[in-house]
C-alpha cells in the first residue's frame, strides 16, 4: 500500500504540474487577471459547498484550514488524488457556445506526527487559463481599415502548499501554512492582412510565497468554531515575448525578448469563519464567509477594477450508521450550495456567481476510512447585463481518498 501512495504521487505530481500548459478550463472570464481561480479542493469538501474551515481533518485531508492537520488520527496516513471535468456554456445577445475540459485536479498527502500533531502537503491549481477570442477587430494604424485575429490563452498557477497544525488543548486545534504559488500564463495573437501573417507569443511567469494561520475551537462537544487567515502577497513577475511576421512567404522576427521584468500581481489578505456542527446523529452541517480585501491591492485590469470579494457556503452530510454492515448505511450523501459576489467590477457592476452541489462518499472498505469521493456541481457566472456573456457550467469532480494505517504490528502476516 505504502509503495503503491509512493509512486502514484511520483507520477501524478508530474501530470498536476504539466497539465496547466493544456487548460483546466473554458471560461472566457478565465482571461482576466491571473484567470479563473480554483473551485476544486480535497476530498469530500467540493459537495458540500466548498466550504468547510470549521471541519476536522481525521477521516480525510481538509485543505481549506491547517489547524485541521493537528485532528488526524494517530498512525494514520492519508492520501487522496482527484480528477475533474467541466462542461461549460457560454452566451450572449448575439450566440452561444460549449465546451468541455478534463484533468487531474489535485494531489495531497498527510500524517500524524503525535498524539497532538499532524502536517501534509498538497498540490492543486490555484488559478486556471482557458480561452479563446475569435475575430478580435482592429484598426490599422494610419488607415481606416481593420484586422481580425484570434488570441488564445493557457495555463495557470499551481499551489504547492505545506500545512501543519497543533492540538493546544482537547478543544482548542492551531495550524499554519506555507503555499508557494508558482506557474505560467500563455498568450498566443495570430492574424492575416492580405499576404502578410502576424504572430505573437507572450508567456509570463509568476512565483511567490504566501503564508496562512487558522484555527479550530470545540466550543461544544458537537460544535466546532473555525477561522483562517491568509497574508497579502505580491507574486514575482517575468515575460518571454516572440513577434514574427511573415511577408511574401519570408518570416521576419520582429522581437525576441526573454526574461523581461514586468509588474508582479497582488493577492490580498483573505480571512474566513466557519461552524461545523451535528445537530443529531448521522448529519453534520457547515457554514463558512469569506472575504477578500482586493480593493487594498490597488490594481485593476483591461475592462475593469478589483474590489472586495465575499464568499458564502453551505454544506450537509448524512450517513445512516458508520458501523452497519449494511453497505448502504454507510455511503454518505452530502449537498451544499455557495455563492460570492465576485472580485472585478465592469462598468461598476461586479461579475459574480452561484453553485449548486451534490455528493457521494462511497466507502472502499471496512477497516479504514478509506472513500471514493464523488461530486456534482451547477453553477452561474456573469449576466448579459454586465459583460454581456453568461455562463453556466456542469462541475464534476472525483477524489481517491486513501487512508493507511503505520507502524501497526499485524497479527498475521
Amino acid at each position: 500500500m505504502k509503495k503503491i501512495i509512493f509512486f502514484a504521487c511520483l507520477f501524478i505530481c508530474s501530470h498536476v504540474i504539466s497539465a496547466q500548459s493544456e487548460g483546466l478550463t473554458a471560461s472566457p472570464y478565465s482571461m482576466y487577471g491571473l484567470g479563473i481561480l480554483n473551485q476544486a479542493n480535497v476530498g469530500k469538501y467540493n459537495a458540500l459547498g466548498h466550504g468547510g474551515i470549521a471541519m476536522p481533518g481525521n477521516t480525510g485531508i481538509n485543505n481549506m484550514n491547517p489547524a485541521s492537520y493537528a485532528s488526524i488520527y494517530e498512525k494514520s496516513f492519508l492520501f487522496d488524488v482527484g480528477f475533474q471535468s467541466e462542461y461549460n456554456h457560454f452566451a450572449n445577445k448575439i450566440n452561444d457556445e460549449s465546451k468541455w475540459s478534463f484533468n487531474f485536479s489535485n494531489l495531497a498527502l498527510a500524517f500524524s506526527l503525535s498524539k497532538r500533531s499532524g502536517i501534509g502537503v498538497t498540490l492543486i491549481p490555484y488559478t486556471n487559463v482557458g480561452y479563446t477570442l475569435l475575430g478580435v477587430t482592429t484598426n490599422i494604424e494610419g488607415s481606416d481599415e481593420t484586422f481580425e485575429s484570434t488570441i488564445n490563452g493557457t495555463g495557470g498557477l499551481n499551489d504547492l502548499q505545506i500545512n501543519y497544525g497543533y492540538m493546544l488543548s482537547d478543544k482548542i486545534r492551531l495550524g499554519a501554512s506555507a503555499s508557494y504559488l508558482f506557474g505560467s500564463i500563455e498568450e498566443n495573437e495570430f492574424f492575416y492582412v492580405g499576404s502578410s501573417y502576424f504572430n505573437m507569443d507572450e508567456t509570463s511567469f509568476y512565483q511567490g510565497v504566501r503564508l496562512g494561520l487558522g484555527f479550530q475551537y470545540d466550543i461544544l462537544k458537537k460544535f466546532t468554531l473555525g477561522g483562517t487567515v491568509k497574508l497579502p502577497v505580491t507574486l514575482d513577475a517575468s515575460m518571454d515575448r516572440s513577434v514574427i511576421k511573415t511577408l511574401d512567404g519570408v518570416s521576419v522576427t520582429v522581437e525576441d525578448e526573454e526574461d523581461q521584468s514586468i509588474t508582479g500581481f497582488k493577492l490580498p489578505t483573505e480571512i474566513g469563519i466557519g461552524v461545523y456542527f451535528s445537530p443529531f446523529r448521522g448529519l453534520s452541517v457547515n457554514a463558512d464567509y469569506k472575504r477578500n480585501f482586493w480593493s487594498s491591492t490597488n490594481q485593476t485590469d483591461n475592462i475593469g477594477r478589483y474590489e472586495d470579494q465575499d464568499i458564502f457556503s453551505f454544506g450537509a452530510e448524512y450517513m445512516k450508521n458508520a458501523r452497519s454492515l449494511d453497505y448502504i448505511d454507510r455511503v454518505q450523501f452530502r449537498g451544499g450550495f455557495t455563492a460570492d459576489n465576485g472580485y472585478l467590477s465592469i462598468n461598476n457592476r461586479k461579475v459574480g456567481g452561484y453553485a449548486i452541489t451534490a455528493g457521494l462518499g462511497l466507502p472502499l472498505n471496512t477497516n479504514t476510512h478509506s472513500m471514493l469521493n464523488l461530486s456534482y456541481s451547477y453553477g452561474q457566472k456573469g449576466q448579459l447585463t454586465n459583460v454581456l456573456v453568461k455562463e453556466n457550467y456542469h462541475f464534476i469532480t472525483l477524489n481517491v481518498s486513501l487512508e493507511d494505517l503505520w507502524f501497526i504490528r499485524r497479527k498475521i502476516e
